[in-house]
């Protein structure tokens, strides 16, 4: 099998994720729910990955680290925190169905800015002319489509000249690039653990630079007589138990990325991502390709009449993996004018090498010329 969907998922592990999951089903139980050995193991290994994040993510406070089931679950938690019916919400138009869906359901006015494809100058501008009319801001760091890399400094700069608020979706970011709370100044950011972090699945994290308000209510382990969710965070936005198992991946996924480096694992994406332009530029493929700089390890590209989701189901046989349609992002989409085909998407990881992904793309060129 050849793994070309890690921007959905990141399938390949280091082999210190799965041994630290094992470990913790054999020997933890829950943090807070006890002072035996069990339960004071499952406590450490929840705060040290809570300080693991906030060092990856320079965050001064370890407790405004909240654990999440996904980058869905903590990007509710921060709109449902701030968003209030009527509200004008400025967005990118690169952004998911985890921002726009719940924003429509919480009643916002959704303003949408900078459109065009590879293209920060652009949108900078556009943004600036826009926050005059914005109460919030919403933005992703990179689009889970295009990989297209959003100048999220800037906007987070601009956001602050105007006073207002920033939600950023690191989903395509976190591990990847530098994520840095105390610099952007944002409200909240939202990542989840499976994707660039390299934890298991059922894990996200919530950066919070404000206080929040709980989406779920419930037991904390702490103050359990009270019958409001405790006021400090972290365990005023986290409700019930936690997954620990998947923390203690979580854990050594941000360790290993620290380890690494963000700067290196980059590199090694652009390097991926350059072959891959090379092998396709002259096949007959529509490649959505940003200048340097400007793009992660995501390439969408689309062939002139032949259906993205059935070119995936030939590949899928030949034991390619990659992901077609919309991606769970009409916006983007719309806004790149490929609504009506979708695209097929190829993105990388660190554990992908150059020769599987040669090979993978020979694969693809041959599925698309049967």
């Amino acid at each position: 099998m050849i793994y070309l969907d890690s921007a959905a998922t990141s399938l390949r592990k280091p082999v210190s994720v799965e041994r630290a999951v094992l470990q913790a089903m054999r020997g933890m139980a829950s943090p807070g729910r006890g002072g035996h050995e069990a339960a004071l193991r499952a406590a450490e290994t929840v705060y040290a990955c809570r300080e693991e994040a906030a060092a990856l993510f320079h965050v001064s406070d370890p407790s405004r680290i909240v654990f999440t089931l996904n980058a869905t679950h903590a990007l509710n938690i921060a709109l449902r925190s701030l968003v209030r019916p009527g509200m004008r919400v400025l967005i990118s138009g690169y952004e998911h169905n985890a921002v726009t869906r719940p924003l429509h359901a919480l009643g916002a006015e959704i303003l949408v800015a900078g459109r065009r494809l590879f293209s920060p100058d652009t949108l900078l501008d556009e943004w600036e002319s826009a926050l005059g009319q914005a109460e919030l801001a919403v933005c992703t760091q990179v689009s889970n489509v295009f990989g297209y890399i959003l100048p999220i400094d800037r906007i987070a700069a601009l956001c602050r000249e105007k006073g207002v608020k920033l939600v950023v979706d690191a989903s395509q970011a976190a591990g990847i690039l530098p994520v840095e709370m105390d610099a952007l100044g944002a409200a909240f950011i939202a990542m989840p653990g499976h994707k660039g972090l390299l934890g298991p699945q059922g894990t996200g994290l919530l950066l919070c630079g404000e206080e929040g308000e709980p989406l779920l209510y419930g037991g904390s382990g702490a103050e359990s007589r009270l019958q409001t969710m405790p006021g400090d965070l972290p365990e005023h936005l986290e409700a019930g138990t936690q997954n620990v198992c998947g923390i203690a991946g979580l854990l050594a996924g941000l360790r290993y990325v620290r380890g690494q480096g963000t700067a290196h694992i980059f590199a090694h994406e652009q390097k991926l991502l350059s072959a891959a332009r090379s092998q396709l530029g002259q096949s007959g493929a529509e490649l959505f390709c940003g200048p340097e700089g400007t793009q992660s390890g995501v390439l969408s590209l689309r062939y002139p009449g032949l259906d993205c989701e059935e070119l995936a189901a030939r590949l899928a046989e030949r034991g390619v993996c990659v992901r077609a349609g919309l991606h769970c992002a009409p916006l983007a989409h719309e806004s790149a004018g490929t609504l009506d085909t979708g695209t097929l998407r190829l993105s990388f990881s660190p554990f992908l090498s150059e020769g599987e992904l040669r090979e993978g793309l020979g694969i693809l060129l041959g599925a698309a010329e049967s």
